[in-house]
């Protein structure tokens, strides 16, 4: 007796869209329904210590799991909305499993090889995206933490890159590294300013 096969959705999200540093990074996963993840969320509503138990079981369970990035140069280079497409297309393109829909977090799809679906705060609702969520998040937030021990002074272990006060402060008295997106206001006119 043969059962239909479930339908392969991969969810996927996209983390670093506003910080001044570091890569924009994206996941896709398509979770397994006989391998149900407790706890879901939207990635930015769980503690650290959640999300980081959460991704060790994402990996342990989900069908595939996949990460993308775009780089910085990319980001100064096609702008950041396009570098997040690009970072979730790599994402997917990666999947061990060709998906038959992406379900993308937002109201923007990249060019995939499979159907897609924009759902704004897909994060909040659909699981596979929550997954991808925590996934992408937890994967640059270790990335910023070894960056900062490249690039000390700057506290990115602490912000991540966001632009807070501690990071243009910190900017001001260090300047530019080479991981900084040269696009993004605060750095361009602090550059303009040596001039």
């Amino acid at each position: 007796m043969t059962f239909p096969k479930p339908l392969l959705i991969a969810g996927v999200d996209e983390v670093g869209r506003g910080p001044l540093a570091g890569p924009v990074i994206a996941a896709a996963v398509i979770l397994d329904d006989t391998h149900p993840i407790a706890g879901l969320a939207d990635s930015k509503t769980l503690s650290e210590k959640r999300r980081d138990v959460l991704a060790t079981q994402i990996r342990q369970y989900a069908l595939t799991f996949a990460i993308g990035r775009a780089e910085v140069e990319e980001i100064d280079q096609i702008n950041i909305l396009q570098a997040s497409l690009l970072a979730m297309q790599r994402a997917v393109v990666q999947l061990s499993v060709v998906p038959k829909l992406a379900l993308i977090d937002g109201k923007h799809c990249p060019l995939l090889p499979c159907p897609t679906q924009a759902i704004i705060k897909g994060d909040q609702t659909v699981p596979a995206i929550s997954a991808a969520s925590i996934l992408a998040k937890v994967t640059r937030d270790q990335e910023m933490c070894e960056l900062d021990k490249l690039y000390p002074g700057y506290g990115f272990a602490i912000h991540k890159g966001y632009p807070t006060r501690a990071h243009q402060q910190a900017l001001q008295r260090l300047g530019v590294s080479p991981i900084h997106r040269r696009s993004f206001a605060p750095v361009r006119i602090y550059l303009e300013s040596m001039f």
